[in-house]
C-alpha cells in the first residue's frame, strides 16, 4: 500500500490484538529505573497522543485544514525527558519533540497541550505559542522556547543558555530567569550533528569544561538513521562522539522505555551535579517518513520500510506494559482508540478557529517590548572614581571615538549588572584596537571574557545569556565575520519574538567594528563595507555612529532598548573614525570630543543635522557623514549657497516623515553612502523618500561601486571621497 501512516496505524492494532509484540534485547525491570506503574501508562498516553496527532495532521493535510506534517512517530521515547527533567530546565527542542511536550505538560495541573498543539497545527491565530504564525512546539509556561526548523541552529544558544545558569549565580544577577540548579536540554537528529553549527556548539560546551568551567546541558541526539533519505552511517554517531573530551557519553535504547528513563536519569543526575555537558544517544527509527511529502518508496524497498515499521516504539511500549501487567491487549486497544477520537475532535474544532491573515496582525510580533523591568543602577561618584582609576581624571577631556566608546563601556558595566563582554581578544588584550581595554582587570573574567575563535559560538552564546535575562554585548571583531554566523541572527534571535508572539526575547548589543576607509588594512575581510544582511532581517535596530560623542549616547540607547524591551541591536562602530581626531585640518581636533554627561542619550531614531542651507541637503552616516562635512565648504563655494548635512545615525527604525521635515525647503538631496550600492541602506531611502514626498525631491545616491575592497593604494578608489562628492552635489544642485 502507498499510505504507510494507515499501514502502521493498522498494523498496531493487528499486532497488539494477536499479541504478535517485538521483543527486547534487555530484560531490565520496572524497579530498575525506579519506574511505576502510573508512570508507565503516564509514558504510553502521551506516546499514543502523539502518534494521534500525526495521522491526524496527515489526514488534515489532505483537506488543506493543516499545512505542516513533519512528525514525531518513530521518536516516542522522548516522553521520557518530558517526565524526568523539570520544568525549570530550559528546553531547545527538535521538531519531532510532541510527546516531550505532552508529558511535560503534565507537570502543569490544567494545561491543554493536545487543543494548543492542534491550533499550531491548523495556523490559527489562538494557538497560545506562535499565534498562527508557524507550527512550533514551545509554551512559556513549560519553559520551552519555541523552534522552527532545528537543523542545529539551536545548539549555540542552548550552550550560552546553560553556561548563564552557574554565571548569574556567580554574579547574583536579580534578572535572571533561570533557577540556579537548573539545566538545558537540547534535541536534534542524527544528520543535524554533521552540521556546523552543531560542531560548533559542542565545541563550545567541551571546551568550557576542559577549561573548568560550568556547561550543565543535556544534548539529546535522537538518532533514527537518516537524514530525510540519507542514511547515518551505521555507529557513527557512537564513534564520533563517545570519546569526545569534554562530553559524558550516555547511549539508550529509545524503543524501551524502562532503558530510557534508566539512561535518562543518569544524564540527567550527572549535568545537575557535576555541572558538565552530557550526550544522550537515543537510537530510535523514524516512521512515515521525514514529512507528508516525503514519498520513502522513493529511496526505501516495501522490505526495509516494513523491516522498521516493525520497530514501532509504540509496539515495544505495549509489550512492555503487558509483561509487567500493567494493561491488558484489550486496554491498551481502547486507551489508542479512545486516543483516536479525542484527538480528532479537538483538531476538529481547532480548524473552526480564527486564522491569521491580516498583515499588520502578522508583523506585530517582529518586536516586543518585554524586557527587564528594572532600571539601570544610579552611578555612583566614588565607584566610578575607584573603577576608572587614573582615567578618571581625564574623563572630561577631548578625545577619539575608540577610548569615549571604552569610557561608555566602563559606565554601562557599573550601572547594568546584568551585562557581560565576550568575543575574540576582548579580555586581557583589550580588543584588536583596544576598545575593551582595562575592562577585564576592573570588572573580572567573569563579566568580560575571551570567546573561541568562532562567531556561531559568541552570538549563539548571546542568544542564551539573554533567554536568562542578561543584555550580553559580545563583540564580532570585524564586520565580515559575521557572515561567518549571520543565522544565528537571521533565524534563530530576530525570530523568537515573532514565533513566540513576543513572549521570548534574546536581547543583545553586538558591537562590530567595520566598515571601510582604513589606512592600515585591506582585503574584504577588514574593509567590508556592506551592511545589507542587516537591511534584510526584520526586527534588528542598526547603529552607525560617526563620532565618539554620538558613539557613546547611541550606546547608552542601545543597552537601554536591549535591558528594558528586549531589542536586539548591531552597533557598528567605523574602525576608520576610531582614532580619528582631526576633521578638516591637520591639528584641528575638531572630531575629538569630551565623554558625555552619564544621562546623556539619543534616542534610537534620532537625527542630527549640520548646517541650515537648503540649497542642498546631504544625507549619510558614519565614514560617509564625515567626509560629507569636509566636502561641505568647498560645495558651499562652488555652488555660493549655504547646504544642509544630515547625520542618519540609526539605520533602521528611519522616520521618513520627521526626515523629510527636516530636509524643509531643499529640493536637492543627496545620498552619500559608503557600503556598495546594491542592497545598501542607501537605495532603500532614496525609494522611500521618493514614495513620501510624492516625487518632488530630486534624489541622487552616491555610493560606493559593487566591488570588493582591495589592499593597498586602490583601498579607497571605489569608495566615495570628499571630491567625487563635491563633483556629484556641484552636479545634483545644477540640474
Amino acid at each position: 500500500m502507498f499510505d504507510r501512516a494507515e499501514i502502521i496505524d493498522k498494523n498496531f492494532i493487528d499486532f497488539v490484538q494477536s499479541n504478535n509484540l517485538p521483543s527486547l534485547d534487555s530484560q531490565l525491570s520496572l524497579s530498575d529505573a525506579d519506574l511505576e506503574l502510573s508512570d508507565l501508562i503516564s509514558l504510553f498516553e502521551s506516546q499514543v497522543q502523539s502518534r494521534h496527532i500525526d495521522l491526524k495532521a496527515r489526514a488534515f493535510k489532505n483537506e488543506g485544514k493543516c499545512f505542516y506534517t513533519i512528525g514525531s512517530s518513530g521518536h516516542e521515547g522522548n516522553a521520557v525527558f518530558g517526565k524526568i527533567f523539570d520544568i525549570d530546565d530550559i528546553a531547545f527542542l527538535h521538531y519531532r519533540s510532541t510527546p516531550f511536550f505532552i508529558e511535560r505538560s503534565k507537570q502543569l495541573p490544567g494545561s491543554t497541550p493536545l487543543y494548543d498543539l492542534a491550533l499550531s497545527f491548523v495556523a490559527s491565530s489562538d494557538d497560545p505559542i506562535s499565534g498562527g504564525r508557524h507550527k512550533v512546539i514551545g509554551s512559556k509556561e513549560l519553559n520551552i522556547p519555541p523552534q522552527t526548523s532545528t537543523i542545529a541552529s539551536h545548539l549555540p544558544k542552548a550552550v550560552g543558555a546553560a553556561f548563564s545558569i552557574d554565571r548569574a549565580k556567580d554574579l547574583n544577577i536579580n534578572q535572571k530567569r533561570f533557577k540556579k540548579n537548573s539545566l538545558t536540554i537540547c534535541s536534534f537528529g542524527d544528520a543535524s550533528v554533521n552540521h556546523a553549527t552543531a560542531l560548533s556548539a559542542l565545541n563550545t560546551a567541551s571546551l568550557v569544561k576542559y577549561n573548568g568551567g560550568h556547561v550543565p546541558i543535556v544534548f539529546i541526539c535522537e538518532d533514527n538513521g537518516l537524514g530525510i533519505s540519507v542514511p547515518t552511517p551505521t555507529d557513527w554517531i557512537e564513534n564520533r562522539f563517545s570519546n569526545s573530551v569534554g562530553l559524558k557519553y550516555i547511549q539508550t535504547n529509545g524503543l524501551d522505555l524502562i532503558d530510557l528513563h534508566l539512561k535518562t536519569v543518569q544524564a540527567e543526575k550527572y549535568a545537575r551535579k557535576y555541572r558538565h555537558p552530557v550526550f544522550l544517544h537515543m537510537k530510535t527509527v523514524r516512521l512515515m517518513g521525514h514529512a507528508g511529502s516525503d514519498i520513502e518508496t522513493g529511496y526505501m524497498s516495501q522490505e526495509e520500510l516494513s523491516k522498521i515499521e516493525r520497530q514501532d516504539p509504540l509496539l515495544f511500549s505495549a509489550k512492555i506494559l503487558m509483561d509487567n501487567k500493567c494493561l491488558r491487549s484489550s486496554d491498551i486497544i481502547n486507551l489508542y482508540e479512545e486516543c483516536r477520537k479525542r484527538i480528532s475532535k479537538i483538531f476538529e474544532y481547532a480548524s473552526t478557529r480564527p486564522k491569521l491573515i491580516d498583515p499588520g496582525e502578522i508583523m506585530s510580533t517582529i518586536v516586543s517590548d518585554v524586557g527587564n523591568i528594572t532600571k539601570p543602577e544610579a552611578l555612583k561618584q566614588i565607584d566610578r572614581k575607584k573603577i576608572f582609576g587614573k582615567e578618571y581624571s581625564r574623563l572630561d577631556k577631548k578625545n577619539h571615538m575608540a577610548k569615549l566608546i571604552n569610557y561608555a563601556l566602563h559606565d554601562i558595566l557599573m550601572q547594568y549588572p546584568n551585562t557581560v563582554i565576550f568575543g575574540e581578544d576582548v579580555g586581557k588584550k583589550g580588543g584588536v584596537y583596544h576598545v575593551t581595554a582595562d575592562l577585564q582587570k576592573n570588572f573580572g573574567t567573569r563579566r568580560v571574557f575571551d570567546s573561541p575563535l568562532d562567531e556561531t559560538s559568541i552570538l549563539g552564546f548571546s542568544s542564551g545569556f539573554g533567554h536568562n535575562g542578561f543584555v550580553p554585548i559580545p563583540e564580532i571583531q570585524f564586520l565580515a565575520y559575521f557572515h561567518n554566523a549571520e543565522d544565528q541572527i537571521r533565524g534563530e534571535v530576530a525570530t523568537l519574538s515573532f514565533f513566540s508572539k513576543g513572549q521570548f526575547t534574546n536581547p543583545m548589543v553586538i558591537r562590530i567594528p567595520g566598515l571601510a576607509y582604513q589606512k592600515g588594512f585591506g582585503g574584504h575581510f577588514h574593509n567590508d563595507n556592506s551592511l545589507s544582511i542587516f537591511r534584510d532581517i526584520p526586527g534588528l535596530i542598526i547603529a552607525v555612529p560617526s563620532n565618539g560623542e554620538d558613539a557613546v549616547r547611541m550606546l547608552r540607547s542601545s543597552v537601554r532598548a536591549a535591558h528594558e524591551k528586549g531589542r536586539v541591536i548591531v552597533f557598528v562602530e567605523p574602525i576608520a573614525l576610531y582614532m580619528t581626531k582631526d576633521l578638516i585640518n591637520k591639528g584641528d581636533e575638531k572630531w575629538t570630543f569630551k565623554y558625555p554627561d552619564v544621562n546623556e542619550e539619543i534616542s534610537v531614531g534620532d537625527i542630527k543635522k549640520y548646517g541650515d542651507g537648503e540649497a542642498l541637503t546631504i544625507l549619510s552616516y558614519g565614514n560617509g557623514l564625515y567626509i560629507s562635512l569636509q566636502a561641505k565648504q568647498e560645495i558651499e563655494k562652488k555652488i555660493k549657497k549655504k547646504i544642509q548635512i544630515v547625520d542618519l545615525r540609526w539605520l533602521s527604525e528611519i522616520n521618513v516623515k520627521k526626515l523629510l521635515h527636516t530636509i524643509g525647503n531643499s529640493s536637492k538631496v543627496l545620498i552619500v553612502e559608503e557600503c556598495r550600492k546594491s542592497g545598501s541602506y542607501g537605495e532603500g531611502l532614496l525609494s522611500d523618500l521618493q514614495v513620501a514626498s510624492k516625487s518632488s525631491l530630486k534624489i541622487k545616491l552616491h555610493a560606493a561601486q559593487d566591488s570588493f575592497i582591495p589592499i593597498g593604494e586602490g583601498a579607497t578608489s571605489t569608495l566615495p571621497n570628499k571630491d567625487s562628492i563635491v563633483k556629484i552635489a556641484q552636479e545634483l544642485y545644477n540640474e
